[in-house]
């Protein structure tokens, strides 16, 4: 990993509402606790959220069978702060009091920091200290930033593969991992399970719990967390398959859903380096859709395309959720919303009095066309924006009236890597292309078969490269010029001795929207 010149740093903290913190005992001794059988930060540290000021740092305390009886009591954690790898140049303490009500996670929101640099940290409970953490504020806002460099990444079912992806993308020197959702799974099949979830399908706030605390079992996945801030949205299965708003696959009552939902929002917050909503102990309520500048050269938008989306037009009467239709005529009414009207106004206000280089739209999902002819008429999928056309094209029309160029849309969900074009009118080719798409594949989730694949590909020029047979994430850099992408991937199933290459690479000039391959 790459190090950065630092000076040692006078910090100020500011305190999220979640972690009722305060600063250590101006003696520096660390305050007394338990003294722990098994480690309780056995789910390592993250940081996320970066801002030129702040970033947001996290662990949970688990409990083991032999340190059960602290787990009833309220735990007070140290979070140390360090200008310097070795931890030699400690920076400030704080004391974060965590209990039950939160799962026992501990969220403190860094304010004060310098921008554009480097800091290591740790906590300590007691007997017990955690792993050491790297975490990287972003640049000053008005900062003439010569790169940024994302690691894009999706959909890691944890029974379908090994996260070879996070163990390749720790050892890069990345600015910030960019999940886009499908976090956890709350489903499995038995067809592609190469290792085993614990539990059956959560629905609860201590099975969501328990399932965000396997994934974070996972030794890549924490190295991941431990080496770079993350930028986050979540998709589906962080609650269930294909739910929409208030409603899933089983038309269950909504109110009986909205609270499963609120459980997965809250195991999700608890479990996640993200800022909180203006109530700590309603997490549920939170607002995951989010912007942050990286200096002059470039905005980023975080969608959420789950919580406030319309229903999908024309379900199947028995099951609902995703499928393919035709001859759907809800498809074309313009009140139907992938983002919600207020979601969908502040993002394109925010497109208009962007003054940065490069717009990057983060979101869990394919927004070219993916549909194909049928005797009936064309195919859509309801589920991505095929399912949404009106508010695609409402999109797409208001940054093409914004005579946009740098506009990137980054997505994930489909377990395939596209870089595509994107038009007012999709596959038209006297439609002028408005911006460019960057679909990554899954960490481990399987892909469709290639016989679908390729018919979607031959009745769709917009889309100049598509492969949903390999496993991986995508690396990009943004420069003032440019943006450079590669596909770093491998086959399914994932090993865990599988080893990433590059499947394609492609760069979006600046000034020029649209794709070119490498």
């Amino acid at each position: 990993m790459q190090r950065r010149d630092l000076n040692r740093l006078a910090l100020v903290w500011a305190l999220s509402a979640w972690a009722r913190a305060g600063p250590a005992h101006a003696s520096g001794r660390r305050p007394a606790g338990p003294a722990w059988q098994s480690n309780p930060f056995a789910l390592g540290v993250a940081s996320g959220q970066p801002r030129p000021d702040s970033v947001v740092l996290w662990t949970r305390l688990v409990f083991a069978e032999q340190d059960a009886a602290w787990q009833a009591l309220p735990q007070t954690v140290l979070c140390e702060v360090f200008a310097d790898d070795a931890l030699r140049q400690p920076v400030r303490q704080w004391q974060v009091d965590t209990d039950g009500r939160r799962g026992h996670s501990v969220h403190v929101i860094a304010g004060g920091l310098q921008p554009g640099r480097s800091y290591w940290y740790r906590f300590v409970c007691g007997s017990a200290i955690s792993p050491v953490g790297r975490t990287r504020t972003a640049p000053a806002m008005d900062a003439r930033v010569q790169q940024l460099r994302i690691g894009q990444a999706s959909c890691q079912h944890f029974e379908q593969g090994y996260y070879v992806a996070h163990r390749e993308m720790a050892q890069r020197d990345l600015d910030f991992v960019l999940f886009l959702g499908d976090y956890i799974y709350e489903s499995s099949n038995p067809k592609y399970r190469i290792r085993s979830h614990k539990g059956g399908v959560p629905k609860t706030l201590d099975e969501y719990r328990a399932r965000h605390a396997q994934y974070k079992g996972d030794a890549d996945l924490r190295a991941c967390h431990a080496a770079h801030p993350w930028v986050m949205t979540w998709d589906d299965h962080e609650v269930v398959n294909d739910y929409a708003n208030d409603l899933d696959r089983d038309y269950s009552d909504p109110a009986v859903f909205l609270r499963r939902r609120a459980a997965a929002y809250q195991a999700y917050f608890e479990h996640m380096p993200v800022r909180i909503g203006p109530d700590p102990l309603v997490p549920h309520q939170m607002r995951i859709h989010d912007r942050m500048a990286w200096g002059q050269l470039a905005d980023v938008w975080t969608l959420d395309c789950r919580q406030y989306r319309d229903h999908q037009a024309c379900p199947d009467p028995n099951r609902g959720g995703a499928r393919v239709v035709v001859g759907c005529d809800a498809l074309q009414d313009a009140r139907r919303s992938m983002l919600g009207s207020a979601q969908e106004a502040w993002l394109m206000q925010g497109l208009a009095d962007s003054t940065r280089r490069w717009k990057l739209i983060a979101q869990s999902t394919q927004m070219s066309s993916s549909g194909v002819p049928t005797p009936l008429g064309r195919s859509s999928f309801n589920d991505a924006w095929d399912g949404y056309p009106m508010a695609r094209e409402r999109l797409l029309s208001g940054m093409a009236d914004m005579k946009l160029h740098n506009a990137l849309v980054l997505g994930g969900d489909v377990h395939m890597n596209v870089a595509a074009n994107l038009r007012v009118r999709p596959n038209d080719a006297q439609s002028p292309v408005v911006a460019s798409e960057i679909v990554t594949t899954s960490i481990s989730s399987r892909g469709m078969g290639e016989s679908m694949l390729a018919a979607i590909r031959d009745n769709n020029p917009d889309i100049r490269h598509a492969r949903s047979d390999e496993r991986g994430y995508t690396l990009l850099e943004v420069r003032a010029d440019g943006v450079s992408v590669a596909f770093r991937a491998t086959p399914h199933p994932v090993q865990s001795d599988s080893v990433l290459r590059d499947q394609a690479r492609f760069e979006v000039v600046a000034g020029r929207a649209g794709v070119q391959a490498v």
